[in-house]
């Protein structure tokens, strides 16, 4: 019996946050490992088509692949007959197959269950963190690990060499240089340069004009995805130089060249969960489109990291940055909301850098939940 396989379940919905949070997990464990400890990483998805854009090494319709010392298994009906492993991990409540939860029940020792939550910046986060909850039937106890910004919870997903790697890119300006020809885009000196990454229905439209208008020239890149259709119906069968603009409408990339492209920029505009922890690795600014929810849940959410984000900022810094968040997610305001922030932008880099820095004293999520599995379940 492997005593040191976890199992990482991950139902994919209809964006790339879950399979993104979920591949970056399984790479960070199975990276952490050493070989003497012999822990293994299976990661098992309903659907890798998704996977496969962001890792294109991914074959979505083969059932077994291995890629960064992680297992990439194809999640489908009838489940196989496999042995459970030592610590499973369900991403975001989408509960193991019922023939797998029942193997776990059987197990000895016992399986150490999982819940990993979606990110918050709610208060309550911190209370619900690692409680128990008994699964009605079997007998087995699922554990709710919340991710966070807080040392009360089990703090954001990072890569061991990532900050450092960051660093490396952000100071050597002879590789920013290759970076950006590698695109094929040569920005010009002294423009902001600017990435736009969110879901379909985001006031695009209203965004671009205003940095068509900006007082200084703006290079916005564009990875292929909504906002790049939103791009091209906006500049139709024009030049993509408006004013001040300059449109780089570029192929959909790859992880790790993702990060590149948030280090490389001066702000970046994303989305979701994953590319939002991204954006706060990168320190620089950035602008959030939260995911909307009924009621206007979001909002809540929104408001409560904005809180926590800005708290060190000049009361000035504070009001543009929040003034912008809040335009581009209602549609309302950009037109004075993109002056205020360009002319706080010294005090926001500032910020953005500092709060990078206090995040990473946290342990980080993959060594939090390996720690809380290893020595507080087992």
């Amino acid at each position: 019996m492997d005593a040191d396989r976890w199992d990482i379940f991950c139902h994919v919905v209809d964006n790339y946050g879950d399979v993104a949070v979920a591949w970056r997990l399984a790479r960070c464990l199975a990276r952490r490992r050493s070989r003497r400890e012999g822990k293994r990483v299976r990661l098992w998805l309903d659907d890798l088509t998704v996977l496969s854009r962001l890792r294109p090494e991914i074959t979505p319709d083969r059932s077994y692949q291995s890629l960064e010392g992680v297992e990439v298994r194809r999640w489908f009906a009838p489940f196989p007959q496999v042995e459970p492993a030592s610590v499973v991990v369900e991403t975001f409540g989408c509960d193991p197959p019922q023939a797998y939860l029942e193997a776990m029940a059987q197990r000895v020792p016992p399986t150490r269950w999982i819940n990993l939550e979606y990110l918050s910046a709610e208060t309550w986060v911190e209370g619900s963190h690692k409680l128990p909850s008994p699964h009605p039937r079997l007998p087995l106890t699922k554990h709710f690990f919340f991710p966070g910004f807080t040392a009360r919870t089990g703090g954001l997903l990072r890569e061991v060499d990532l900050l450092d790697r960051r660093d490396r890119f952000q100071h050597d300006r002879g590789v920013q240089v290759a970076f950006w020809r590698a695109l094929g885009i040569a920005p010009r000196e002294g423009a902001l340069k600017l990435s736009l990454f969110g879901y379909a229905g985001a006031p695009y439209g209203s965004l671009l004009d205003v940095m068509a208008r900006s007082p200084g020239m703006v290079e916005c890149v564009v990875p292929d995805g909504a906002a790049a259709a939103a791009a091209r119906a906006w500049v139709g069968s024009q030049t993509r130089d408006r004013g001040n603009l300059r449109l780089h409408i570029i192929p959909f990339v790859s992880q790790d060249r993702y990060d590149e492209l948030l280090w490389a920029c001066d702000l970046n505009f994303v989305r979701g969960e994953d590319s939002f922890v991204r954006a706060q690795w990168a320190a620089r600014p950035f602008v959030w489109q939260i995911y909307p929810q009924d009621e206007d849940a979001h909002w809540i959410k929104l408001t409560a990291f904005l809180d926590r984000y800005q708290a060190d900022l000049d009361p000035a810094a504070a009001q543009a940055l929040r003034g912008l968040w809040e335009a581009w997610n209602s549609g309302e305001g950009l037109a004075s909301a993109w002056p205020a922030i360009l002319a706080r932008r010294p005090a926001i880099e500032i910020g953005a850098r500092a709060w990078s820095t206090r995040l990473a004293a946290l342990p980080d999520l993959a060594a939090a939940l390996s720690d809380f599995a290893d020595n507080v379940l087992k």
